[in-house]
C-alpha cells in the first residue's frame, strides 16, 4: 500500500519517501465563527523536508488554519489533503495518530502534573496495567536533551517560567515524531541562546524529512530557517513566495497592506525630574536582592535582562502578587504598604502580566465585563448593583479609544486576536486610572501592526504623566521605546544606563555579568 493511502478508514502514518514531495495542501479553506468569518478560501501546501513560514497580523487566521490542519476544528468549507489523500481530523488526537502535531501559542500544559507527565499525556510507557514511571523519565529527558535546556523531568509544570513551560511544549511535539510539525510562535517565550538551540532541532528535523509550518512575529529570524513564506490579511490568502526571494520589507506591505517605515512611533513623551515611583531595598530571599530604582513621571523605563535575572519577580512584588522580605515601595513621596495586589490596585499601580490570558484576562467573558472588571465601584451603584448603561458606555469609549477590533462588547475575549486581547487589558487598567502601569512582555505572540499600535498607547501614557515600566526580552524593543533602562542579572540591577548613550551589546555586557564594555563611557 502507498504511503499515505486509507486503511481501514486510516491513513497510514509511515513517512514517504520522496524528498520534496507535497505532503499537505487546503484548498479553498473557510472557517466561520458566530458573527465572525475567520478564513475565506485559503490555499496551501506543505511540503516534506521544509519549513513553511505564515504571517499575517494578529486577526489574520493563522491560528485557525493551524487548528484546522491540527484537528481542533472542522473548516466550514474547503479540503485538506494529506500525503495524497483527503482527509479531515475529528479531534487533535487523530491528527497525532497520523504524525500532524502542534505547539500551540498559548501553553497547554497541566500545572499539577510534572513535566514528564506533560510530555507524554495520554501516551505513558506501561508495564502490564501501570505506568513505567523509569521509562516516562528516560522517554522525557531524551526529548529535552534533545532540545539542550535542563529541565527536571520530575520537576511540577507549575514551578516552572513560562520560557521553561514553553521549551516543555516543544518537547512534546518532539516526542509525537510527527511528519507535520506545527509551531505557533515557538520563540515568543525564549531566550536567544534557547532560540539558537531550537534552530538547531529545526535544521535537524528539516534534514530528516518533517515538514515545519512556521508561525513567528519575528520576521527577521526567519532568514536563518524558513524555505517558504505565505502571507494571510484578515482572513484571506494573499501570496506564497520563496523566503530567499523576498525581503521582510514585503512581507509586512503584504501583511498590512501598507508599508510599515518605522517599526517604533516618534516619542512624544518627556521625562520629568519628578520621581513618581521609588523602589528602595527591595528583597526577596533567593530570587533577587537590594533592588533600587527611581521611574520618573512621563518616563518609559525599561527592565532587560537575561531569563530568571528577575525582572518579573520584582514586577510581581511590587504589584503584590508575590510577598516581599525586606524594602519599601513609594508612590509620588508616599510609602506604600502592599500586601496584595487589591492593594497595589487601591494605590494606582497596574501590572500587565506576560501571561495574558492566565493572568491579565478572563477570557470565557466578554469584552464588556473584562474592561470593567479592576473598577467595578465605578460602574455600579451606592447598592452594589451594575448599571449597565454606565457599563456599556465605558466599553464603548475604551474600544473606540484603543481602536479594539471586535464584532461587539458581548464578543468572548478568547474569540479576538492577541493584539485586541493586550488592548482590553490596558483599557481595563486606564478606566482604573492608574498611575503607573508596568508592561511584563506587551508584544509577545503580536504582529508588527498591532506592535505600534501598542508602543503609540504607551508613549501616550507617558506623555500624559503616567509612569512606565517596560519589561521586555527584545533588546530592539528597549532600545526603541525605553528613556532608560535597568539590566538585571541574577537577582540584582547591574546597571542603570541611558538608553539614547547605549547600545545592544552594553546591555548584553551588563545582562551576562561583565559590566561596561570596553569602549564604552
Amino acid at each position: 500500500m502507498p504511503s499515505g493511502a486509507i486503511a481501514d478508514g486510516r491513513i497510514d502514518a509511515r513517512p514517504a519517501r520522496v524528498a520534496g514531495e507535497t505532503l499537505l495542501s487546503l484548498e479553498n479553506i473557510c472557517k466561520e465563527f458566530p458573527g465572525v468569518k475567520a478564513l475565506q478560501g485559503v490555499h496551501f501546501n506543505l511540503r516534506r523536508g521544509e519549513v513553511h513560514a505564515v504571517c499575517g497580523e494578529n486577526g489574520a487566521g493563522k491560528s485557525t488554519l493551524m487548528k484546522i490542519i491540527s484537528g481542533v476544528y472542522a473548516p466550514t468549507s474547503g479540503r485538506l489533503v494529506y500525503k495524497g489523500q483527503p482527509c479531515s481530523f475529528a479531534s487533535p488526537l487523530e491528527a497525532e495518530a497520523v504524525g500532524i502535531a502542534i505547539i500551540h501559542q498559548e501553553l497547554n500544559l497541566i500545572p499539577h502534573l510534572s513535566v514528564a507527565e506533560n510530555i507524554y499525556l495520554a501516551r505513558e510507557p506501561r508495564r502490564g496495567f501501570f505506568v513505567d514511571r523509569k521509562a516516562l523519565r528516560k522517554n522525557a529527558k531524551a526529548c529535552l536533551d534533545r532540545l539542550g535546556v535542563a529541565i527536571d523531568p520530575d520537576r511540577l509544570v507549575r514551578e516552572l517560567s513560562v520560557a521553561q513551560c514553553q521549551m516543555v511544549e516543544i518537547a512534546k511535539a518532539l516526542s509525537l515524531d510527527a511528519q507535520v510539525l506545527i509551531m505557533d510562535e515557538p520563540t515568543s517565550s525564549l531566550t536567544e541562546q534557547e532560540t539558537r538551540l531550537l534552530f538547531k532541532v529545526i535544521h535537524d528535523l528539516r534534514a530528516s524529512g518533517v515538514g515545519i509550518v512556521y508561525i513567528s512575529h519575528r520576521l527577521d529570524e526567519m532568514a536563518e530557517i524558513v524555505d517558504r513564506v505565505t502571507v494571510l490579511r484578515d482572513g484571506r490568502y494573499i501570496a506564497t513566495d520563496d523566503f530567499a526571494a523576498t525581503s521582510v520589507d514585503a512581507i509586512v506591505a503584504r501583511m498590512v497592506g501598507r508599508s510599515l517605515e518605522e517599526k517604533f512611533p516618534e516619542r512624544r513623551a518627556r521625562p520629568t525630574t519628578d520621581v513618581i515611583l521609588s523602589a528602595r531595598g527591595l528583597t526577596r530571599h533567593r530570587v533577587f536582592q537590594d533592588i533600587d530604582f527611581d521611574l520618573f513621571r512621563g518616563e518609559i523605563l525599561g527592565f532587560a535582562g537575561l531569563m530568571g535575572a528577575g525582572r518579573t519577580e520584582v514586577a510581581r512584588a511590587i504589584f503584590g502578587a508575590d510577598a516581599l522580605d525586606s524594602g519599601t515601595v513609594s508612590l509620588e513621596g508616599r510609602v506604600l504598604d502592599i500586601r496584595s495586589p487589591r492593594d497595589a490596585i487601591k494605590a494606582g499601580l497596574a501590572y500587565l502580566s506576560e501571561d495574558r490570558k492566565a493572568q491579565g484576562l478572563a477570557v470565557k467573558m466578554p469584552v464588556d465585563a473584562n474592561m470593567t472588571l479592576a473598577n467595578m465601584e465605578a460602574v455600579s451603584n451606592r447598592f452594589g448593583v451594575i448599571d449597565f448603561t454606565r457599563h456599556a458606555e465605558v466599553a464603548k469609549e475604551y474600544i473606540d479609544l484603543l481602536s479594539i477590533k471586535t464584532p461587539s462588547p458581548d464578543q468572548p475575549v478568547r474569540l479576538l486576536s492577541g493584539g485586541n486581547q493586550q488592548k482590553i487589558i490596558i483599557g481595563k487598567w486606564l478606566f482604573r486610572q492608574s498611575r503607573v502601569l508596568i508592561f511584563d512582555e506587551p508584544t509577545r505572540g503580536i504582529d508588527v501592526g498591532a506592535k505600534f499600535a501598542i508602543y503609540q498607547i504607551m508613549d501616550e501614557l507617558a506623555a500624559k504623566g503616567i509612569g512606565v515600566i517596560l519589561i521586555s526580552s527584545e533588546l530592539p524593543e528597549i532600545l526603541g521605546m525605553t528613556d532608560r533602562v535597568a539590566v538585571f542579572h541574577h537577582g540584582r540591577i547591574a546597571g542603570v544606563l541611558e538608553t539614547a548613550a547605549t547600545s545592544q551589546e552594553e546591555i548584553m555586557h551588563f545582562a551576562s555579568g561583565y559590566g561596561r564594555p570596553a569602549g564604552h563611557g
